[in-house]
């Protein structure tokens, strides 16, 4: 059974002097689920995992399940290049009650696609939450291959992929190795939502949909209801907005693009610095396109 069909939002981390911002986390996620937003990533990449804490993470991963309350699934990210560590930022996220959790493969240690299956393993050994594996090769330096995943999904509770690798030929080819099993795919591009789906994808696993959530989710709700011309017609609209938010890495621009909305979210942490000012025209430009 699929955690999630539709736009699954890779929240943005509001930040303040004390740490987590309880307060705009409560707001963000009340705006989501009224703008329909199917599912919400907590403590991801666009939500600046690799410099939040392990109590801020805690506390990020506790205050997001009891803002949802129920009404939409909060998945945590607990990936680590740290088996043991994933393990227990797993553990800790399970314990706080989210209905999920996005495992990135392990970064910089660039393991054979042999670790990757053990690294996996362990992590779902230690668990019974359902996991979603995350493969983003542009960030990690480590590609998931289509055979691996088609061995992991024989594991019980991992049960779909966050792919992010923007390499059309090998996600077709994924598609081809999983055949008929019930693995559920996840664009992790936001250009590439629409072709996905096509080839049988549940959704996306998104960045823009910080900022317009409710037209993310219609392009999986339109291809879903046999609307292909309008689904069409929403991937090209949102596109040159998606190109904006990532003129420079994320999290960046679309950090700058929440805080436009007036959400108080804070900058983002170093080594990360803020937008340039002619990011920020270029995505308040491609917004006003929506207003």
């Amino acid at each position: 059974m699929s955690l999630f069909i539709g736009s699954g939002v890779a929240l943005v981390t509001p930040l303040d002097a004390e740490g987590i911002n309880i307060a705009t986390l409560n707001q963000l996620i009340e705006w989501h689920i009224n703008h329909q937003t199917d599912a919400l990533i907590v403590g991801g990449t666009t939500g600046e995992a690799s410099t939040l804490t392990d109590a801020e993470k805690e506390v990020l991963f506790t205050e997001a399940v009891k803002a949802a309350r129920g009404r939409i699934p909060v998945i945590a990210g607990t990936g680590s290049n740290d088996t043991a560590h994933a393990i227990a930022l797993s553990q800790m996220a399970e314990k706080c009650g989210v209905d999920g959790l996005l495992i990135v493969t392990p970064y910089y240690n660039k393991c054979t696609q042999k670790g990757l299956i053990e690294h996996y393993k362990s992590i779902a050994a230690a668990v019974k939450c359902p996991i979603i594996l995350y493969n983003v090769p542009s960030r990690t330096g480590l590609n998931l291959m289509p055979t691996t995943v088609a061995q992991l999904a024989q594991i019980e509770n991992i049960i779909g992929i966050k792919e992010a690798s923007a390499d059309i030929t090998q996600i077709v080819e994924l598609f081809r190795q999983l055949g008929t099993l019930d693995f559920d795919v996840y664009s992790g591009n936001d250009d590439h939502i629409l072709p996905l789906l096509a080839l049988g994808a549940k959704g996306v696993i998104t960045t823009v949909g910080n900022v317009l959530p409710t037209e993310t989710h219609h392009i999986v709700s339109f291809y879903n209801q046999g609307e292909l011309e309008l689904a069409r017609q929403l991937q090209f609209k949102i596109n040159p907005l998606v190109q904006a938010l990532f003129a420079e890495v994320n999290p960046i621009p679309v950090k700058a693009a929440v805080s436009h909305l007036g959400f108080n979210v804070g900058s983002v942490r170093l080594p990360l610095t803020p937008e340039e000012p002619e990011t920020l025209s270029r995505i308040v430009r491609e917004l006003a396109m929506f207003s």
